[in-house]
């Protein structure tokens, strides 16, 4: 291959990187900046799932970049898999240009594999070729070799300062495997908070709709106690009324029954004249 071509290439790949990180990073902030500030109502939100999908490829971009940016500062390589920027670009217009997206697993599975094919072979063929060719891997391989000599020499500091800089040379693999590791566990961890998450927001939600339906039926309740209390003011005043009419026509008969012995008084009594009168006559 033609060094400059070579040269051209890694450049563009790495710059490729470095720009598919800032689209990235553009996204998410135009993204979090529509989405409300309340966890509890990000999740019935429109752009839910653009938010994850996006927080998916953050975390493939950060494993990547802990897998080959360490040598890529070094010099020693390139970002060699160009395919993996085109997919994460690929994901990334796909979330600005779709208003209701797919599931983030089967958005990301392809980049996942890709992803993941592509760190394995890069730390089992690779690094082990670019541990060689890094500065100071000779010294470290003389300083091995002679350790029986600087043995030698009085005091433990040869020693101590041969283990610092083999420690320091060969930077150990089993860092990166643990932060994958880690960042694996935290990815779990997060799905299970998540999940939980949704099991409690959809508990909220059904205690909610409880409350609005017992709120409905005290309302109802409260209608119709108003309207029993209603119907016994009514019948209340309806007795009162056929009471005092009672009371009226009890009194009224009364009165009547005295009338007519007045009346048989006041025939009587002009009548007693006019017998004594004929009883004179008579005489």
């Amino acid at each position: 291959v033609c060094k400059r071509m070579d040269l051209v290439c890694q450049r563009m790949l790495n710059q490729g990187f470095l720009k598919v990180e800032r689209y990235h990073n553009l996204c998410q902030k135009q993204v979090k900046a529509q989405l409300p500030r309340r966890e509890s109502e990000r999740r019935n939100h429109s752009l839910a799932r653009h938010a994850d999908i996006l927080a998916a490829v953050e975390t493939r971009l950060s494993l990547l970049n802990m897998t080959f940016m360490k040598y890529v500062d070094s010099n020693l390589c390139c970002f060699i898999p160009g395919k993996v920027i085109d997919e994460i670009y690929r994901v990334l217009r796909y979330v600005n240009s779709t208003r209701a997206p797919q599931r983030a697993h089967e958005v990301l599975q392809e980049l996942r594999d890709i992803s993941s094919m592509a760190m394995e072979y890069f730390d089992e063929k690779i690094v082990p070729i670019l541990k060689r060719k890094m500065p100071g891997s000779d010294v470290s391989g003389r300083l091995i070799g002679t350790a029986p000599v600087l043995s030698e020499v009085p005091g433990p500091s040869a020693a101590l300062t041969t283990m610092q800089l083999f420690s320091k040379q060969n930077p150990s693999r089993q860092e990166v495997t643990k932060l994958q590791q880690q960042v694996k566990a935290n990815g779990t961890g997060l799905t299970a908070l998540k999940r939980e998450i949704s099991e409690l927001r959809i508990k909220v939600q059904e205690q909610q709709k409880q409350l609005q339906d017992q709120d409905q039926k005290l309302l109802e309740q409260t209608q119709i106690i108003g309207e029993q209390n209603a119907r016994l003011a009514e019948l209340e005043r309806k007795l009162r009324e056929v009471m005092e009419s009672t009371v009226g026509n009890s009194s009224g008969s009364g009165s009547n029954e005295q009338s007519p012995r007045k009346r048989r008084k006041a025939v009587e009594s002009p009548d007693c004249p006019r017998k004594s009168k004929r009883l004179r006559n008579r005489k």
